[in-house]
């Protein structure tokens, strides 16, 4: 009985590499400039108003797609229904905001 070996081509094999804990705390520690950040530019007290608005919103997106992408692991491979999900959501609750603000506006 013979038994056939797999040539060395078929037997290349991707293994997953396990993410370990190096990029969770490089996400944390930007997480946490980021907010610091913030805090710093609303309690100087003589930075602009509508700049700080601004980079508050700046560091908000940034902090939602951090969160996202590695605490919720959507940047992995086969999380793409949970991100049109997410997306859809957006786009409804954008929606809803801007109609009710354009209603509110109406009068």
């Amino acid at each position: 009985m013979t038994t056939k070996q797999p040539s060395s081509d078929s037997a290349v094999k991707h293994r997953h590499r396990p993410e370990g804990p190096q990029r969770h705390i490089v996400v944390f520690v930007f997480s946490v400039v980021l907010t610091l950040i913030a805090f710093a530019a609303v309690a100087a007290g003589g930075v602009n108003a509508t700049f700080a608005i601004i980079l508050l919103l700046v560091m908000a997106v940034l902090q939602v797609f951090l969160q996202m992408g590695f605490w919720m692991h959507l940047k992995d491979k086969g999380h793409m229904l949970p991100i049109i999900f997410m997306l859809g959501g957006f786009f409804i609750a954008g929606t809803s905001i801007v109609m009710a603000l354009y209603w509110v506006w109406w009068d």
